[in-house]
């Protein structure tokens, strides 16, 4: 019994992305290596809960899902938050940029995003990046920004606060940032 085999589906994994599936099996390993019972370590991975503000959901509306993902201050984090997406997907992007390279996310953004809201005071950048390719609105708070977003949706998209940028022109920080989206989800 000590070599048997755990088998689990990445779909069964609470949760999602790529990243964090490479983390969740790692986790395994290590938890199999000093004799952590199978049936504890498949509960565990099925029952993960996500970090406030990191891929957090927030709410399903009309069929809308909507994820707080405000910890994503950089790019980087961005695309991780983009790739894991597996239906249409409406970002909203924006606050202030730290010297942004959103030509990292381009791609992602050509196949997966609808249309990108932005949120903040200064989106040229957003704009000159992904203006050819996507409908792109501006807005000032969360709460403008979720209803903009939830009225380009479609039952089974998805609407992902991954900003890429940090949150001092309209927050107090990336936690304030996420708890008006929360809000404004609640809302509507």
């Amino acid at each position: 019994m000590e070599n048997e085999e755990m088998q689990m589906s990445i779909d069964d994994f609470a949760l999602k992305g790529k990243h964090n599936q490479y983390n969740s099996m790692a986790a395994s390993l290590a938890a199999s290596a000093v004799d952590i019972k199978k049936e504890k370590i498949r509960e565990a991975l099925q029952t993960f809960e996500s970090l406030e503000h990191r891929m957090e959901p927030v709410s399903t509306i009309r069929g809308v899902e909507f994820i707080n993902d405000s910890k994503a201050t950089n790019v980087n984090s961005t695309w991780f938050a983009l790739e894991s997406m597996n239906k249409p997907t409406i970002l909203i992007l924006g606050g202030v940029d730290k010297g942004n390279d959103y030509g990292l996310i381009k791609e992602l953004v050509k196949e997966k995003v609808k249309a990108i809201i932005c949120m903040g005071i200064d989106n040229i950048k957003i704009h000159e990046a992904f203006g050819d390719m996507s409908l792109i609105v501006n807005t000032g708070s969360a709460k403008e920004a979720v209803k903009a977003a939830f009225h380009f949706a479609d039952k089974g998209d998805v609407i992902l606060l991954s900003p890429a940028c940090a949150s001092f022109d309209l927050f107090k920080n990336y936690e304030d940032r996420g708890n008006q989206f929360k809000q404004a989800v609640k809302e509507l």
